[in-house]
């Protein structure tokens, strides 16, 4: 790589860093402007119904100590400067530090993300090769008519029907949570942790697989008309040759983007998928603290979830350039110029 080029990719790599900066900024500010904005007290919320007990003065006392007593701009500059010297700050609800929450959060909602994710992808894409490559037959109506019907579903009542189906009628699957009740997760086997995963990882797979397999039946049949791939039929090869061979090779790249780009989704089903099945998650932990009016934790999680979502779109648009040199050539054409 020339020089040239090297200034011109550090340009470019510069530019998106400073609009992913950008972007948590406007979030940050967006999520503490609507928490403020909730009808919901802290105080109140976190005393539940032990507020009859409390009296104005120690609510009072309460309230100073979180410093919900200053003004609205010194509270979001304070937790901003806070969050620069890397302290997230303190969960009120799990009375614990917020950046610990979220470890441990995290790590329970890894694997169901992480997994759903890669799922949703193979199972997505190769149902769209295969209806791509049968375009107008009856397996292509099933296979559009299926993804029709899972991209118009909403994931809380795929996990309820699941739920319903295989938990509650046949007894195939825990009703709920991460691991049997009563057990101290340090004990949970891993047997029992498959088993608690398998029906969330379920709802949130089916969430994810219509858009793949949309798009690339779409692209298979383009490919499938171009005129190479008429060349190869007139050539003898078979329509599933051409369509394995050539079609879903070009058709792996847009669909590994777009699966990188669809990571938000799958966050948000993901935040759905944890309250039906009481998964403890990041997802369940996000909706306790905007019930219960935690800011820490409700906009550190934003925040986390924000660039986590941003890295995977960055990942997949920097996927495409290095594959498709027009585009590369392009964007560090552009990024020269601009320096």
């Amino acid at each position: 790589m020339t020089e040239l080029s090297l200034h011109s990719a550090a340009i470019m790599l510069t530019k998106r860093l400073g609009r992913l900066a950008a972007v948590l900024v406007i979030v940050a500010a967006a999520a503490f402007t609507l928490a403020k904005l909730s009808p919901i007290d802290p105080v109140n919320a976190y005393l539940g119904i032990d507020i009859a007990r409390v009296g104005p003065e120690q609510r009072a006392l309460i309230a100073a100590r979180w410093g919900l007593d200053q003004p609205p701009l010194v509270q979001f500059l304070h937790w901003a400067g806070n969050l620069l010297q890397g302290d997230l700050g303190y969960s009120m609800i799990y009375n614990a530090p917020v950046a610990e929450v979220i470890a441990s959060r995290f790590w329970v909602s890894l694997p169901l993300v992480g997994l759903a994710w890669l799922f949703s992808g193979a199972l997505g894409f190769a149902l769209g090769v295969v209806a791509g490559a049968s375009s107008g037959t009856l397996l292509d109506r099933a296979i559009r008519l299926y993804a029709y019907v899972l991209a118009s579903a909403p994931t809380f009542w795929i996990a309820i029907l699941l739920l319903i189906i295989f938990a509650v009628q046949l007894g195939w699957a825990p009703v709920c949570c991460a691991g049997p009740l009563g057990v101290v997760p340090d004990d949970v086997t891993f047997a029992d942790r498959l088993r608690h995963l398998a029906l969330p990882l379920a709802a949130l797979t089916l969430f994810g697989v219509a858009q793949i397999a949309l798009h690339t039946r779409a692209k298979i049949i383009e490919i499938l008309q171009r005129d190479a791939a008429l060349y190869a039929r007139a050539q003898g090869a078979g329509k599933w040759d051409v369509a394995l061979r050539h079609g879903a090779r070009n058709a792996a790249l847009p669909a590994v983007t777009i699966l990188f780009a669809s990571l938000g989704e799958l966050f948000g089903g993901s935040i759905l998928a944890e309250q039906v099945f009481a998964y403890p998650g990041l997802g369940q932990a996000v909706v306790s603290a905007g019930i219960k009016g935690d800011v820490p934790l409700l906009l550190a999680v934003t925040l986390f979830l924000t660039l986590f979502v941003s890295v995977g779109n960055m990942i997949a648009d920097m996927l495409y350039r290095l594959v498709d040199p027009r585009l590369r050539d392009e964007a560090l054409s552009a990024g020269g110029q601009h320096g």
